[in-house]
């Protein structure tokens, strides 16, 4: 999710992989009777790939080659496009498009000066917090491979008074990668190299995970996801499913995508801010939980009509929802697609997340699993001659 200063804080069989249990109520898609939801275990891995691939915006074709590998089986066509969008298509004859969009890169840092002891100093790649460099391992991605080092911090015995308890700016960050003085460091990096944390993916209890990078590649994801769960499926519409670049930059991959696409409906899959954690305010940004299901919005981003038709799909295959107002736009690729070309119908489905830009943002894998299943029955359902001018 972008974050701006006007912006509120806001088939294939399973192989023994991690089973998601269905909640009490729900029921399955109708030409599946019976059938038990499951994560299967390529979606599992697949997730589990994203978030170990560093993809800082500008720096995202690694995992945008694991997406592009993993749509192919479940689309009519995949192309990539010259910002690097990866665009898979289902039923691509349909003259009614929708465009969902998720996107796969993240927020990390860049290379900016190497000093004469050899120390490398860095800038923020998107929203970054520097609070949250003190004590990391990192990696710079350097031409001549991966590069190990560490965010330096001056001890706390060595501080004056006033320097305890206080975050650099970012300006003062430094990386430490051993090197004797510039010209060591230069043997392996140079400016303009990006920077991740080193944070990998992990379980956690009551079917939660951790990584880095959830926002997005866990949109990006249910993308992917939701192209799978439409495979057999019969559709009147043509489907595009976009994992766009750029999102933390300024919504700029799902600008240019939906621009080509030319769609009629179009639907950001994105992270929200969850409220379920300590000192968060549900009084701005809404309640939002882990485990309690896909976020809908309503607000002037999202087209009302769209934004009814999603939240009665999820009634009618009893999927739990959570709802959140959104009173300006909402930082996502929603914004984009919304007013592309003449304006298009926008909405946007949200994943609870905990700790948003930070190494360690928290996510439900029920909700991921969730979210794909309310798309994949919202689009098999979806018919050429639904009007979503408002007020009609």
């Amino acid at each position: 999710m972008i974050h701006t200063m006007t912006e509120r804080p806001r088939g294939v069989k399973n192989r023994g992989g991690l089973v998601l249990t269905i909640r009490a109520g729900m029921i399955p898609f109708p030409d599946y009777p019976e059938r038990k939801m499951t994560m299967q275990n390529e979606s599992l891995e697949l997730l589990k790939q994203l978030i170990g691939e560093a993809s800082p915006s500008g720096f995202e074709w690694r995992v945008q080659d694991r997406l592009r590998r993993y749509m192919k089986p479940y689309c009519d066509e995949v192309r990539l496009d010259v910002h690097g969008n990866v665009i898979g298509v289902v039923n691509p004859k349909a003259s009614f498009r929708v465009m969902l969009s998720g996107h796969c890169d993240e927020i990390g840092f860049m290379v900016m000066h190497i000093d004469d002891k050899g120390y490398i100093y860095i800038a923020g790649v998107g929203g970054v917090d520097p609070a949250v460099t003190a004590g990391q391992r990192v990696t710079i991605h350097g031409e001549k491979g991966p590069v190990f080092g560490v965010f330096g911090r001056k001890p706390i015995h060595l501080m004056e008074p006033e320097e305890r308890g206080k975050a650099l700016k970012m300006h003062e960050v430094w990386i430490d990668i051993g090197a004797r003085n510039r010209k060591d460091a230069e043997k392996e990096v140079a400016v303009g190299d990006y920077v991740t944390v080193n944070a990998g993916f992990e379980r956690m209890k009551n079917n939660l995970v951790v990584g880095r990078g959830f926002d997005d590649r866990a949109g990006a994801f249910v993308v992917a996801e939701t192209l799978r769960k439409l495979k057999g499926r019969k559709l009147d519409v043509g489907v595009y499913g976009v994992t766009s670049v750029q999102e933390e930059l300024g919504l700029r991959g799902a600008q240019t995508s939906a621009y080509g696409i030319d769609p009629h409906v179009g639907i950001a899959v994105d992270v929200g801010f969850a409220s379920d954690f300590p000192g968060t305010d549900p009084k701005r940004t809404g309640e939002c939980k882990l485990g309690n299901g896909p976020v809908l919005h309503r607000g002037p981003n999202i087209n009302p009509v769209l934004g009814r038709m999603l939240e009665a799909t999820a009634k009618k295959r009893k999927i739990k929802f959570q709802m959140t107002a959104e009173p300006r736009a909402t930082g996502t690729d929603a914004n984009a697609m919304q007013v592309n070309k003449a304006g298009v119908a926008a909405a946007l489905v949200s994943i609870p997340n905990r700790y948003m830009h930070t190494p360690v943002e928290v996510i439900s894998l029920d909700d991921l699993d969730q979210v794909s299943d309310l798309l994949a029955a919202f689009l098999v359902d979806l018919k050429p001659g639904q009007s979503f001018i408002p007020g009609r």
